[in-house]
């Protein structure tokens, strides 16, 4: 009975072993694969990030070259852009409406990851081809619009499209690293539990 229990001993304790071993392996995985999707994320947005920024630097020097001695503040060239477009236009109010449902059902979804990526790459995939679609806009605007917003320099629709598809991209980039933070919280946890299990039936 005694060698018995030796032998269940022992294999309880490969076992846990194995456990740990193939867990520490899971994690080191885990790991490395989100911390290069994070580092791939952070440096697709921030590319875009600094294209925009590129984009208003370009806008405010036309702005102050444009005034005559540009001697605004930083707020002069955001007025001027604001008080130029027409918001009641339909289709700005359409893209309006658009990024509002957008942001809310990032918000609503945060919980679902699947969503979540669906939602971020889509997102992504329209900001990347921005560029394009500022083309096709200023060759149609006439079509749809009152007045040329869409210039050679892509500022207008870096504004009421990039940018707000940036924000909701991003929002959802750090929920995901809050989920997996808790996940790991929570997996870890666990382990320790079982852990502690397996100690109390060891002693028994």
């Amino acid at each position: 009975m005694t060698a018995a229990s030796s032998d269940w001993n022992r294999g309880d304790q490969n076992l846990l072993d194995l456990f740990n071993s193939l867990g520490e392996l899971l994690k080191m995985d885990v790991a490395a694969s989100f911390a290069s999707s994070m580092d791939q994320m952070a440096s697709m947005v921030e590319g875009l990030t600094e294209e925009l920024r590129k984009q208003w630097s370009q806008a405010t020097a036309e702005t102050a070259g444009g005034g005559g001695g540009g001697g605004g503040g930083f707020f002069d060239p955001i007025l001027a852009f604001v008080h130029a477009v027409d918001w009641t236009e339909p289709w700005l109010i359409g893209l309006i409406l658009f990024h509002v449902v957008l942001l809310v059902f990032a918000v609503v979804s945060r919980k679902r990851s699947n969503v979540q990526m669906g939602i971020f790459f889509s997102v992504l995939f329209g900001v990347y081809f921005a560029e394009r679609l500022n083309t096709y806009l200023h060759r149609h605007w006439k079509s749809f619009a009152r007045q040329p917003y869409f210039d050679s320099h892509g500022v207008f629709l870096s504004v009421v499209w990039s940018g707000p598809l940036l924000l909701v991209s991003t929002l959802i980039l750090v929920n995901s690293l809050r989920t997996m933070t808790s996940l790991m919280v929570k997996w870890k946890r666990a382990e320790l539990k079982h852990r502690a299990h397996a100690a109390k039936n060891k002693d028994q």
